[in-house]
């Protein structure tokens, strides 16, 4: 009697490459199911799916190896003593895409993949961690750029023009 072979049951996130279960963070896309270790790879998926699964004519950008490497500053309303820059420091790093942080007093510098990543997930991230954003016009308008500047290059890296575009 032979002994069936264990089939594979995990599949891969193709947002970070992680190994997960089928049903994990389930997702359809043109009728073909994805599977996500997080949902903030399952919000990156959703939000540019060609950046990981590509255009007819143009192959995803992941799939070629493609990072996009970014550094951001972050100004938070206060200094963060050694206790909440701990706590802030688990809160960034559990994401994915983190490449590096650094917390020194009221700055925090990130540096993390764009494919994976975005300054807005980090933002989150930080008010989650308590570490409040300064909300000055001039910091709230360097944000707003950031997050345009963020997009225009997610749409210029997906190889077509976003639908409406002449």
């Amino acid at each position: 009697m032979e002994k069936a072979m264990p089939t594979e049951t995990k599949v891969k996130d193709v947002v970070c490459d992680m190994m997960v279960e089928p049903d994990s963070y389930r997702f359809c896309y043109q009728g073909r199911d994805y599977a996500f270790c997080s949902a903030q790879c399952r919000e990156r998926f959703e939000a540019h799916p060609h950046l990981y699964v590509g255009t007819p004519g143009h192959p995803a950008p992941k799939k070629q190896g493609l990072v996009v490497l970014k550094q951001r500053r972050f100004v938070v309303d206060g200094a963060l003593d050694e206790t909440q820059a701990k706590q802030l420091q688990a809160q960034i790093h559990a994401m994915m895409g983190i490449k590096s942080l650094a917390v020194n007093g009221a700055e925090v510098v990130v540096t993390y993949d764009l494919l994976q990543a975005t300054a807005t997930q980090i933002e989150a991230a930080l008010d989650q961690a308590g570490a409040h954003l300064g909300n000055g016009w001039g910091e709230k308008l360097r944000r707003g750029f950031i997050h345009f500047t963020e997009e225009c290059e997610i749409n210029n890296l997906q190889g077509s023009p976003p639908a409406g575009c002449h």
